[in-house]
């Protein structure tokens, strides 16, 4: 799927993250059209151009918006740092994030 600009949408969850910073600067300097999803997206320094968008994996509400017209998404997230459960919570957020990424026609999470 591409954006109105005829460039493919790229996601990358868990964008504040150390990896997910290197992955945004790595893809920006390749001319690639990026969405950021940050659960505080305040947080979040995007090189110009690079779209920052709220979502919460936690939240399948807020998936919907942050998934339209994405063709590739890296899943970078994980919730080590939250109160309860993480391995609980990693899982619900993965099947959520993956039901909504289906719903929206994503062909490939990495």
């Amino acid at each position: 799927m591409s954006s109105a600009d005829g460039h493919r949408v790229i996601l990358i969850t868990g964008a504040t993250g150390y990896i997910g910073g290197r992955l945004i600067e790595a893809l920006a300097a390749d001319g690639h059209r990026l969405r950021c999803m940050a659960r505080r997206p305040a947080y979040l320094a995007a090189p110009a151009g690079v779209e920052v968008v709220g979502g919460d994996c936690l939240r399948p509400e807020t998936l919907g918006p942050v998934l339209a017209g994405v063709e590739t998404a890296y899943y970078l997230v994980h919730s080590m740092g939250s109160a309860g459960d993480f391995q609980d919570e990693d899982r619900l957020a993965a099947a959520n994030f993956g039901a909504a990424a289906r719903a929206a026609g994503v062909k490939k999470i990495i």
